[in-house]
């Protein structure tokens, strides 16, 4: 098998800084070979693993410009392919000038009102513009390293397009006793939903096991065993459009990836705007109300953070609004 490597700057189809631009021309050897297979022997610095991950990715094309999906499609002699792999990523997150809503600072820790849209810290598809790299700008030296020198300071997460409360550590002392905290389960974590129908009953406690969905690795999931236990306790605090959609209050007695996002849905009741979890609303009025609204994520808002601090012994709690966006859905459910 054979290949050509193409790294040049102007390539159209690769923005600047993009990473490199891989042609790849499979000889007799490929035929009837898995895809994968084939082109990790004609990039054989590229492991097959890697090439799987760049297909998932999307950054796998065939010369006509068709992206190719399943690395378990059968290979053909004679057949080109584009591979795009990305540019390294620098492996200590750089300072960035981003704006922050601080609820709260000292020599120890800060709380901040996290927008949606912006990651906690940089991971592959979201190398900068994180939480991290804004904290390193405004804490400067003073960040905890615990966290690893990609996730300086951070002891918990929101998800990407989840608003809300979240506490950074700015000494190790202060990381480790936010840890213990955590891992206790002695934190007050509230959120808001805005959910599809309701939750039935309309109070209650989910308790199920999390993990990877079998089905779909860049999923959560309810499983019947392996995962870890999960406990959400939660209650309906009004129902909006005729019971097309509720506000609900969710309180987090332990804290897995996706965690009221997965239990909503188990419920039957996902979060409107889940493009992940969730299904279509199941009313015009609802619909009608998102448009109106202009949400473009899951309506999900950690809306209180509450916790002892670890050095000073003071008892601390935040309390934050719905942003703006998923104020405008509630107002506009109201209207409908």
């Amino acid at each position: 098998m054979t290949q050509r490597i193409d790294t040049d700057p102007d390539e159209e189809d690769v923005p600047e800084g993009a990473g490199e631009l891989l042609t790849v021309i499979l000889d007799d050897r490929a035929e009837g070979v898995r895809l994968d297979r084939a082109l990790a022997e004609a990039a054989p610095h590229l492991s097959r693993a890697r090439i799987q991950a760049l297909i998932a990715e999307g950054a796998v094309r065939r010369a006509d410009g068709t992206v190719i999906t399943r690395g378990s499609d059968k290979a053909a002699a004679g057949e080109v392919y584009d591979i795009l792999v990305p540019a390294p990523v620098a492996a200590e997150p750089q300072a960035q000038a981003l704006p922050l809503t601080v609820l709260f600072e000292d020599a120890h820790l800060i709380v901040l009102d996290k927008p949606a849209g912006m990651a906690a810290h940089p991971a592959p598809g979201t190398p900068d513009g994180t939480l991290v790299n804004a904290l390193l700008f405004h804490c400067g030296a003073s960040l905890s390293g615990i966290g690893g020198v990609a996730r300086p300071g951070i002891v918990h997460r929101l998800d990407k397009d989840t608003s809300g409360v979240m506490v950074a550590a700015k000494t190790d002392a202060a990381h480790q006793g936010l840890s213990r905290l955590f891992a206790a389960h002695d934190i007050d974590r509230v959120y808001l939903a805005l959910t599809r129908g309701a939750p039935q009953p309309p109070a209650g406690t989910v308790v199920t096991r999390i993990g990877r969905s079998p089905s779909d690795r860049k999923k959560m999931a309810v499983l019947k065993v392996g995962g870890r236990e999960a406990v959400t306790h939660y209650a309906v605090d009004r129902s909006f459009a005729d019971g097309g959609a509720s506000r609900v209050r969710c309180t987090l007695e332990t804290g897995r990836t996706h965690q009221i996002r997965v239990h909503l849905a188990h419920k039957g009741s996902p979060v409107l705007g889940d493009a992940v979890y969730g299904t279509s609303p199941s009313t015009a009025r609802v619909r009608a109300a998102i448009a109106a609204s202009g949400l473009a994520r899951q309506a999900l808002h950690a809306a209180v953070l509450g916790f002892v601090h670890p050095v000073t012994g003071e008892r601390l709690r935040f309390e934050t609004a719905l942003p703006a966006d998923m104020a405008a859905l509630e107002a506009a459910l109201e209207a409908g």
